[in-house]
């Protein structure tokens, strides 16, 4: 979407001036993907890149040559510059004009001076990139700007929310069909085959994370992917998935029994898990922090015997990435806001009889509470043992 593109190049313009920097430089790759794709719409496959941001607003896509084609089809950034850094080592494309920094570093002088350089991504950026910047842009101060880059990504235009509502409908319906396959004598591929292929026939350009399938023992695992092991009665298999709808996620979470019907015990502890759920939901108001909002479901936790098999917190943002700044946990001084995603997901692992169970789905925070993003999914989890 180049209307947002462009709302969102001006807001890391901002970002610049008040930061008294000259530029932006915004490392993405294949894995890294969500601060690159918040200004281009667009993610390199195989190589990696950045998008350069100057305190004007030009924007320029710094990349390798074997996805500059396909940038300058589907990025909003269609500027581009080819690097040997970004490419994958060794390959060679003797038709492809490629530069360096210090040839980069010269082009930018005569638009902009460039003093102070703030990079997003860090701690991501491959070593022999942040040299190659050292030596190409000499004596420059590099600047690390990403928590304050980050925190545009926290609040979600109505755009933004419409593609994440899309996406968690869509893992919805991938949820029933993953259901469907869910039998004694199955694999567990063939369940994430299911939702895979309903999310592909329905619009999906991609997943935020491997599908996750996990029975009787592998649900301890947290966030199993789906491998070959055939599915047996008196199991309970852990399900996820996160289908991207023009690269904003959506995702459920639920543990179902093999068989078809929940033990006793398994019963007992998917409802406690739910009521969990609920009150977290109802702590998902504006101004709310997250130390609140944990607190609010630690307390039903600690009176059901669950803090020792505990990994996750109950809460956290959903947008690019499925699970992303801010973490509403426990020690969180972060402040719900109108227009941010909001996951409620509720878990636990390594419980001696049933090892892992987790139940999740998505909310969007309004001036009248949490709504979820799959009505559907909501209630499919809150009513799903009569």
């Amino acid at each position: 979407n180049e209307q947002e593109s462009l709302k969102r190049i001006e807001k890391v313009k901002q970002l610049l001036i008040r930061k008294n920097l000259d530029y932006c430089f915004i490392y993405y790759d294949e894995l890294n993907i969500a601060n690159g794709w918040y200004i281009t719409g667009w993610c390199p496959q195989f190589e990696s890149g950045a998008v350069l941001i100057s305190k004007t607003g030009k924007a320029i896509l710094l990349g390798g040559p074997e996805s500059e084609p396909f940038a300058k089809q589907s990025s909003a950034v269609k500027d581009t510059r080819n690097f040997t850094v970004f490419m994958v080592p060794d390959e060679e494309y003797p038709n492809a004009k490629i530069i360096g920094f210090k040839e980069l570093f010269e082009e930018l002088k005569h638009i902009h001076s460039l003093n102070r350089l703030g990079i997003v991504g860090l701690e991501q950026l491959p070593l022999k990139v942040y040299k190659n910047i050292k030596e190409g842009f000499n004596n420059i101060d590099i600047i690390d700007i990403t928590d304050e880059y980050q925190e545009l990504r926290y609040i979600k235009s109505d755009w933004e929310v419409e593609q994440a509502k899309k996406a968690t409908q869509l893992a919805y319906k991938a949820y029933k069909a993953m259901a469907e396959k869910v039998k004694a004598g199955n694999r567990e591929y063939e369940v994430a085959a299911a939702g895979e292929a309903v999310c592909r026939a329905n619009g999906a350009n991609g997943f935020a994370y491997q599908t996750i399938v996990g029975s009787g023992i592998r649900s301890n695992a947290v966030v199993p992917t789906a491998t070959d092991k055939i599915m047996q009665n008196g199991e309970m298999v852990m399900l996820g998935i996160a289908p991207r709808i023009n690269g904003y996620a959506g995702t459920f979470g639920h543990t179902i029994p093999v068989s078809g019907e929940y033990t006793s015990l398994q019963k007992k502890c998917l409802i406690d898990m739910i009521e969990v759920m609920k009150e977290v939901k109802q702590n998902l108001k504006i101004g709310k922090s997250g130390k609140d909002i944990d607190k609010a479901g630690r307390k039903l936790y600690e009176k059901g015997g669950y803090l020792k098999y505990m990994v996750c917190p109950f809460a956290h943002t959903m947008g690019l990435m499925e699970a992303e700044a801010p973490f509403f946990g426990p020690n969180s001084e972060d402040i719900l806001q109108k227009n941010m995603i909001v996951n409620v997901d509720v878990s636990f692992f390594g419980h001696p009889e049933l090892n892992g169970l987790r139940v999740e789905t998505c909310y969007v925070i309004t001036e009248n509470g949490a709504q979820p993003l799959s009505p559907e999914m909501e209630s499919e989890l809150f009513n799903y043992i009569k």
